[in-house]
C-alpha cells in the first residue's frame, strides 16, 4: 500500500485514508471490499471484480484440477480432504479441510464457496492484467510458503517469464472475455503426480484493488488498480457486468 501511495503521489494524485471525514469524489480505491462497497456510491468509484464462478467455469486444461462452486453447507458435508476458499472475499481462511467442522460456525449455510481437489504448487505467481496483457508480475509463494521475488533477467527467469506469457496468452484467448479489463490472476507450477515436472495452472482470480503487489513494479500495478477501481463514469461498456453491486 505504501509503495502504491508513493507512486500515486508522484503522479500528482492526493492519497487519503478511508477513515477521513472530509473525503470527496470522484476517487479511486485501493483497500478492502467492505469499506470499498460502503464508500463507492459516496465517492463515485466502481469496483471491478471477477465473478464467483470464474475459476470453476474454466476448462480443466487451465485449472489442472476439478473446481466447483458450492455453499458452506456443501463444504460442511465433505468427507475427504478438499481445498475450500471464498470465491473472492477473505471471509474465512482458504485451506485444505478434511471435514467441514473446522469452518467458522458464524458462516451462513448459503455463503458461496469454491471447492477444489487438493494439489501442490511448486511456485505461484501474481499477474496484474490490463486489457488481457501482463502489466506486472511477481512470484509470491514457493510450496505454499510466502516468498515474494521479482522476475529478473537471468536465463532461468527469462525462461519462466516466457512460459508464463505463453500460458497467459492461451488463457486470455479462451477466457479473456470472462474477466474485467483490469484484474489479478494468480498462476502456478502445478506438480504432476504421475510424472516428473510440472504444468502451469490457474490458482485463482482476484480484485486488483484488493491484491498485494508483492515484488511487482508498483507503477505498473497502479495502472491496473486505477482501471479496476476508478470513477464510475470511466467504466468501459464491456466492464459494466463486472462492477461490484
Amino acid at each position: 500500500m505504501e509503495l502504491l501511495a508513493a507512486e500515486a503521489t508522484g503522479r500528482g494524485m492526493t492519497v487519503r485514508a478511508a477513515e477521513g471525514r472530509d473525503l470527496a469524489g470522484p476517487a479511486y480505491w485501493y483497500g478492502g471490499p467492505l469499506a470499498g462497497a460502503r464508500l463507492a456510491t459516496r465517492l463515485g468509484f466502481a469496483l471491478l471484480e471477477p465473478t464467483d464462478d470464474w475459476l470453476a467455469d474454466l476448462p480443466q486444461e487451465f485449472t489442472g484440477r476439478q473446481v466447483r462452486t458450492g455453499t458452506v453447507a456443501d463444504a460442511r458435508a465433505i468427507d475427504r480432504p478438499t481445498f475450500v476458499k471464498p470465491p473472492r472475499d477473505k471471509s474465512f481462511p482458504a485451506d485444505v479441510y478434511t471435514d467441514g467442522a473446522r469452518l467458522p460456525s458464524s458462516l451462513a449455510p448459503a455463503t458461496p464457496v469454491l471447492l477444489a481437489d487438493v494439489v501442490t504448487f511448486a511456485a505461484e505467481y501474481r499477474l496484474f492484467l490490463l486489457d488481457g496483457r501482463i502489466a506486472a508480475i511477481s512470484r509470491y509463494a514457493v510450496f505454499g510458503r510466502l516468498d515474494p521475488r521479482p522476475l529478473g533477467t537471468d536465463r532461468e527467469d527469462r525462461a519462466t517469464t516466457a512460459q508464463i506469457t505463453e500460458f497467459t496468452d492461451r488463457l486470455v484467448s479462451v477466457a479473456g472475455h470472462t474477466l474485467p479489463s483490469a484484474v489479478v490472476v494468480d498462476i502456478g507450477q502445478l506438480l504432476d503426480p504421475c510424472r516428473p515436472g510440472h504444468r502451469w495452472a490457474v490458482v485463482e482470480a482476484n480484485m486488483a484493488w484488493f491484491a498485494h503487489a508483492y515484488a511487482a513494479d508498483p507503477a505498473r500495478v497502479l495502472d491496473v488498480v486505477l482501471r479496476a477501481a476508478g470513477p464510475r463514469d470511466h467504466v468501459r461498456p464491456q466492464d459494466a457486468v463486472f462492477e461490484r453491486r
